[in-house]
């Protein structure tokens, strides 16, 4: 291996961010993987679509080239052969300073009163206690109406 012993930082690892200058955080570790790019089997853009979000500009989608992204997730999601993770061992150049990556935070739900299907259920029985009585009576009444006028 090239850079083994070389700690990167996530600023470090960050200025390497186009596509004559890729770096990747894969499993703690970083690679050079610039002159990779035209020969991935997925194309360039897979690897770099692992440091690129898309930002709106004046209304039209641009990519933008951001860093401080580990592309472990997006790597691991594909699920690469064993001579793949083999060949990257020629493109690698360090590990990166696990310090320097922001932890990642995990979702919140907002304090919400839950739905409780108990109370729904009581709701509807009462609701029906009184709407069942109030047609019946409706119904008798409507009955009389009709046959007392006959």
């Amino acid at each position: 291996m090239v850079g083994d012993g070389k700690v990167f930082t996530l600023a470090q690892v960050s200025e390497h961010k186009t596509p004559k200058d890729c770096w990747l955080i894969i499993n703690g570790k970083v690679y050079d993987v610039t002159k990779f790019l035209e020969d991935h089997p997925g194309g360039d853009e897979v690897l770099l679509s692992a440091t690129v979000l898309c930002k709106e500009v004046d209304m039209v989608l641009l990519p933008v080239y951001v860093t401080g992204k580990d592309a472990t997730d997006d790597f691991e999601d594909v699920g690469h052969s064993d001579s793949a993770r083999d060949m990257m061992d020629q493109y690698y150049v360090g590990e990166i300073d696990i310090s320097t990556i922001p932890k990642k935070t995990t979702y919140k739900p907002p304090n919400q009163p839950h739905y409780n299907q108990d109370k729904t259920s009581e709701f509807i029985i009462k609701l029906l206690q009184f709407l069942v009585p109030l047609a019946i009576l409706c119904l008798a009444v409507g009955i009389h109406h009709y046959t007392k006028s006959s």
